[in-house]
């Protein structure tokens, strides 16, 4: 459970350890898919139709597991031990997607969700902006 809030304080006060790890991956997720948002504006799609089609691509949990597949090499401990705790999260997935690319997925927005938290800007941002070039590799792979 998350530990008592001060009213007057940024989220950032929350410690990530305290948080559980669906929580947190349910954080990483917003936050994604914010800086998903962003960057699409950022690359000057204008329309809300082109906006939302670009950005199912970047979300949606095949992308976010092969996303991770490709970082994790690069993770330090405490990293991989977050996305250790997503992968093997017990949570509900859709019928869409198998268990596995669904847990690691679930990996990738825990891992984004502690990244804010403990404010890892710096290194969020820095896989955030090599994004583009691998989607390249992975929309290659599948």
């Amino acid at each position: 459970m998350v530990s008592q809030i001060d009213q007057n304080s940024s989220p950032l006060t929350i410690k990530w350890q305290e948080v559980n790890i669906l929580t947190l991956a349910y954080l990483g997720d917003a936050v994604y898919e914010l800086w998903v948002r962003s960057h699409l504006l950022t690359k000057g799609i204008a329309k809300v139709e082109d906006l939302h089609k670009a950005a199912v691509h970047y979300v949606q949990a095949r992308f976010q597991a092969s996303l991770l597949k490709l970082i994790l090499p690069e993770l330090d401990e405490t990293e991989t031990g977050v996305v250790k705790r997503g992968r093997n999260a017990k949570g509900h997935h859709p019928r869409n997607i198998d268990v596995v690319t669904y847990r690691h997925a679930t990996a990738f927005e825990a891992l984004v969700g502690y990244w804010y938290l403990a404010g890892c800007e710096e290194r969020m941002q820095g896989i955030f902006s090599r994004i583009d070039d691998l989607t390249v590799q992975i929309d290659s792979e599948q």
